[in-house]
């Protein structure tokens, strides 16, 4: 197995920089996440290239005005945790690309989190934006998934 570290020993001093940003915005999203207010989120994401995979959801959503709704209309002001842990997050760069990795864990008001959370982020003219966002539940297999027939 890699040293965690391993990765950010390599960063450039400006990809070091770029990484805590985007690490810090991240956690401001979280921060206001987890006591109702969806703004931090509604600010991070493109609101003009963004889609989203939710454990919760059959299919993505391609759009952010359809995942602002669903978080102004079920999650506002009812999403609250006490903490939570914000695990082993890494950052991946490619030329304008940011693709930030980690798990998430928090027993909230709502549901309990255990999920592994991607979020790819692009640089436009106004900054870094969130341009898809994936959380998926922390789970080898579902029971719901059908297993291979054959064994490779």
């Amino acid at each position: 197995m890699v040293d965690k570290k391993f990765y950010e020993a390599r960063y450039t001093p400006e990809q070091q920089k770029l990484a805590e940003e985007i690490i810090g915005m991240e956690k401001v999203a979280l921060d206001k996440f987890f006591k109702g207010d969806m703004s931090g989120y509604l600010d991070l994401w493109s609101k003009d290239n963004f889609t989203y995979f939710d454990a919760g959801t059959e299919e993505r959503s391609d759009t952010y005005e359809e995942v602002a709704h669903f978080l102004k209309t079920v999650v506002e002001g009812n999403m609250h945790a006490d903490s939570y842990d914000f695990h082993a997050p890494r950052v991946q760069f490619g030329e304008d690309i940011a693709i930030l990795t980690f798990q998430l864990h928090a027993d909230t008001s709502m549901i309990e989190m255990h999920y592994n959370v991607i979020e790819i982020f692009q640089k436009d003219a106004s900054g870094w934006h969130v341009i898809h966002s994936t959380w998926a539940l922390i789970t080898p297999f579902s029971p719901n998934v059908k297993k291979p027939k054959v064994v490779i």
